[in-house]
C-alpha cells in the first residue's frame, strides 16, 4: 500500500505509550496497535482528529505517501 502510517514515530516523539493514547482517544489497544504498526485498511477521520488533537500534531506528521511499483500496475 502506498500511505505509511507514522503513528509510531509521532508517538516516539511525543513520548506517549500506545496505552495512553488508546484511553486518550478511546479506542482500543488492538485498534491503536493495529494503526501503529501500519497494518491498518482505514482509518475513520474522527479517528485521525482525536489522535492529531491528543499527539498534537497534523495528520501529515502520521500519514505519508509514498509511491511503489505496484501502484503502476493498478492504473
Amino acid at each position: 500500500m502506498a500511505i505509511i502510517i507514522n503513528l509510531d514515530v509521532m508517538m516516539a516523539k511525543r513520548k506517549v505509550g500506545l496505552t495512553e493514547l488508546a484511553k486518550e482517544v478511546d479506542i482500543t489497544l488492538a485498534n491503536l496497535s493495529i494503526l501503529k504498526n501500519n497494518k491498518a485498511k482505514a482509518v475513520r477521520l474522527s479517528t485521525l482528529d482525536a489522535i492529531c488533537k491528543a499527539l498534537q500534531c497534523q495528520p501529515g506528521d502520521i500519514l505519508e505517501y509514498v509511491e511503489s511499483d505496484d501502484d503502476e500496475e493498478d492504473v
